[in-house]
Order: C-alpha cells, then sequence, then structure tokens
C-alpha cells in the first residue's frame, strides 16, 4: 500500500505539473482540497479511487491514473456454486421475524422428516389437469409482474418468502404436468428464481444471489430456454460490477454477447461491459459499448406471453448507465447533466428505481462540487432508501457520504447529516 501511495502520488505530479497547473488549480477541479491532494502527492495519504478517477479525467490520462487505485485485482474470481443436484431450498421464519435462506441437501431434509420443498409441494404429487396447470400458469405468470411492481416500494425480505415458494411451486408442478405446459412452467419458474438472486444481493447476500441465478439458468434449460445462461453471466457481472472489479465486470460481459443470444440480453451485457471499462477509466471502449447497448436495446421485440429480463422501469435505459458510467469515468459534471434529464423520465411508481439512480444522480452532483444541490436531492430520498433497503444503494450512500464529509461546514452537510446516518445504519437483509 505504501508503494502505491508512493507510485500513484508521484506520478499525478508528474502529470499536473506537465499539464502545467499548480495544486490549488487541481484541486479546485476535482473538488478536493489543496492539502489533501499535496498529501496524496507525496504519498502521505492513500488516494480514493473516486479521487483518482477524477484526477485521471481532467488530466487525460486515459486510464493511467486510475489504473494504479485499484481494490480488487482484476483476477478475482467469483466463487463457484458447487454440484448441488441434490439440494432443496429452505426458508425459515425465525423468531424475531426475520426471514432465512440457506440450501439444504435432500438427505438432510429427509433425516429430518420434511415432506416438501420449502412447504410448498403440490398435494399428493398427483397429476394435474391440463386446465388446471395452464390456469396456475396464467396466475402465476400475472403474479409476477405484480411482485416485481411490489419490489419497487418495500424491502426484499417481505418478497422473497412467496418469491421462493411459487418457485418451488412452479418446478414441482412442471414434474407431474404434461408436455404442453411443463416448458412453461420451467421457463417461468427460472424467471421467478432470476428475481430472487436480483433481492438477495439487494439483501446484501451475494452467495445466495449467485446460487439462485444459477437455480434460474438450471430452470431456463429444463424448460428448452439456453438464452438465460448468457444473462446469469449479466447477473454475475453485476456482483463483480459492486466489487469493484472491473476485469471481471468485462470479461463475464463479453461471454455473455454471442451472436446467437437475443438482442435484449447482448444488450444488457454491453451495457454492463460499459460499466466495467467505466471502472477502468476506459472512456472510449465504455462508449463503444454504450453504443452498442443502445442499438441491441432499440431492436428488441417484446414477447407478451415472458417476464421482459432487466429492468422494465427505464425508457432509456441505456441513456441512463451513460450517466452512471460517466461517474465512475471521474466526469461528475457531464454525469450529473446526463442523470438529470434521465430521472425525469423514471415513473413515480418505480420508487427503487427513483432511489437507485437518485443517489447515484446526488452523487454526481456532489462530486462536481454542486454540494448544496446534491444535499437537496437526496434528503427527498432517504425516507424511501430505508423502505425498500438495498445493499447496492447503501453502496452509493456511503459514497455520498464520503463526498459530503470533506465539506463538514457546509450547513447543508450538517443538517442531512443525522438522517444520512440514519439511512446508512438500516439492516438490509
Amino acid at each position: 500500500m505504501v508503494q502505491q501511495r508512493i507510485r500513484f502520488g508521484g506520478e499525478l505530479r508528474r502529470r499536473r505539473l506537465a499539464a502545467g497547473l499548480t495544486l490549488s488549480d487541481l484541486a479546485g477541479m476535482v473538488h478536493y482540497s489543496k492539502s489533501q491532494l499535496s498529501k496524496v502527492e507525496r504519498g502521505l495519504k492513500a488516494p480514493s479511487r473516486e479521487l483518482a478517477r477524477h484526477c485521471d479525467s481532467k488530466l487525460n490520462a486515459g486510464g493511467a491514473l486510475a489504473s494504479l487505485v485499484r481494490e480488487r485485482s482484476s483476477t478475482t474470481g467469483i466463487a463457484e456454486v458447487g454440484d448441488d443436484s441434490e439440494e432443496v431450498w429452505l426458508m425459515q421464519l425465525s423468531e424475531d421475524g426475520r426471514n432465512l435462506f440457506q440450501p439444504v441437501s435432500r438427505r438432510q431434509m429427509m433425516a429430518a422428516g420434511a415432506a416438501s420443498i420449502a412447504g410448498m409441494s403440490i398435494g399428493g404429487h398427483g397429476a394435474s389437469s391440463a386446465t388446471e396447470e395452464m390456469t396456475l400458469l396464467g396466475a402465476s405468470r400475472s403474479l409476477f409482474d405484480q411482485y416485481r411492481q411490489l419490489g419497487q416500494t418495500v424491502r426484499p425480505g417481505l418478497l422473497l418468502p412467496v418469491l421462493i415458494a411459487q418457485t418451488g411451486t412452479l418446478r414441482e408442478l412442471a414434474a407431474t404436468a404434461g408436455p404442453r405446459t411443463r416448458q412453461g412452467l420451467l421457463r417461468l419458474g427460472s424467471r421467478y428464481a432470476e428475481y430472487v438472486g436480483w433481492l438477495m444481493q439487494e439483501s446484501g447476500n451475494e452467495e445466495a444471489a449467485l446460487w439462485w441465478t444459477r437455480r434460474a439458468v438450471d430452470l431456463a434449460a429444463a424448460g428448452g430456454d439456453r438464452d438465460l445462461a448468457a444473462y446469469g453471466l449479466v447477473r454475475r457481472a453485476l456482483v463483480t460490477l459492486y466489487r469493484q472489479d472491473a476485469g471481471q465486470t468485462v470479461e463475464l460481459a463479453r461471454q455473455a454477447q454471442d451472436d446467437g443470444t437475443p438482442p435484449r440480453i447482448r444488450g444488457l451485457a454491453a451495457q454492463r461491459e460499459a460499466q466495467g471499462h467505466a471502472l477502468a477509466g476506459d472512456y472510449d471502449a465504455c462508449m463503444r459499448s454504450l453504443d452498442r447497448a443502445r442499438a441491441l436495446l432499440a431492436s428488441h421485440v417484446p414477447d407478451s406471453d415472458t417476464p421482459v429480463i432487466g429492468t422494465t422501469n427505464l425508457p432509456d435505459p441505456a441513456g441512463m448507465i451513460t450517466g452512471w458510467c460517466l461517474y465512475d469515468l471521474g466526469r461528475p459534471e457531464e454525469s450529473a447533466e446526463v442523470m438529470d434529464r434521465q430521472m425525469a423520465q423514471v415513473p413515480v411508481h418505480a420508487v427503487r428505481t427513483q432511489v437507485r439512480y437518485g443517489v447515484r444522480r446526488a452523487l454526481a452532483h456532489a462530486a462536481a462540487g454542486e454540494i448544496d444541490h446534491a444535499c437537496d436531492l437526496v434528503a427527498g430520498l432517504l425516507g424511501s432508501a430505508v423502505t425498500v433497503s438495498s445493499a447496492t444503494i447503501t453502496a452509493d450512500l456511503r459514497a455520498l457520504g464520503r463526498t459530503l464529509a470533506r465539506h463538514p461546514r457546509n450547513p447543508s452537510v450538517r443538517a442531512l447529516a443525522p438522517e444520512l446516518n440514519i439511512a446508512l445504519q438500516i439492516d438490509v437483509s
């Protein structure tokens, strides 16, 4: 770490002087104090990733400075979930009302005298009539849309039990269903499982998120849908994105962009690749990926019989992710401008989406030096942030807190501090 500080500080000083800038000049450009930059240049203080990216952008370093500050190397991998063909899904409700999920082997369940998966086996395992199967399939499809809408306004733990139960029900029913409805049941079950995986990540449980993503891929494949395997890579790349691992994020996203994969999945993968390039400070590669994502998503033809993969609450996903990436590229002023426009298009009922991108928008304004405006923006979001309880949103709230902490005497910062601290202390599990 000492060598990293000295190397970064020396390179920062070399590039600053080559650009003809004083410490005061650069401090004003990146909105850090002169004394802090001086300590960073002398190797006395470790630079944050945010500072490295901002300096990289202002000094036109093309990612060279940003690459010197990495919390995780690009070789960091995601632990693979082992073979669990004999596992079943168990959801327990503890005495304090919290939901606990863990995979349990079928042998353990048998030893414990368990009679069903997740308590939701189909009674008697007898063959259902085609009419009953189609009725359940239609009802489950309708419920899925309602659950996704509900997920915008409640914490993950409130939805997980019923979603896990519904996934188990669809899988069990498919085992006795006729061939005409079996595929539909398994494919819908895969969408439920994928949504469970996302909510698991929102609750801060990466291991469970990856486990459920794999279950989704398995269910989809059993239903004849091989495409969800590619989206599983996109979901894994989201985990590495929040780990700040640019290399793994780009690699996983690229693997998902096979020519045979549907345009929407390739478009979402291209967006994730762009976010990985942004972390690495590669502006040109990021913009190329976003252009590709925009074209692919525009060519998507919706299928009313199948739930849409990915967000349904962003009218212009590539536009919003452009704003997201510009912040990570050390261009907060441009990011704030883009996200201001994009946030005006997000539906008011999409609370989780409003908070997720609204906090990122406030973060961009704060990094651009607009402290009072950033405080005003996030003040209106903190109540909803507590309600939806998201680990990924909390990550950006922490970054915002660090940025605002550089302005301890600002009245807006001091007024916001109590509510922001409460939001950061909420248990998202």
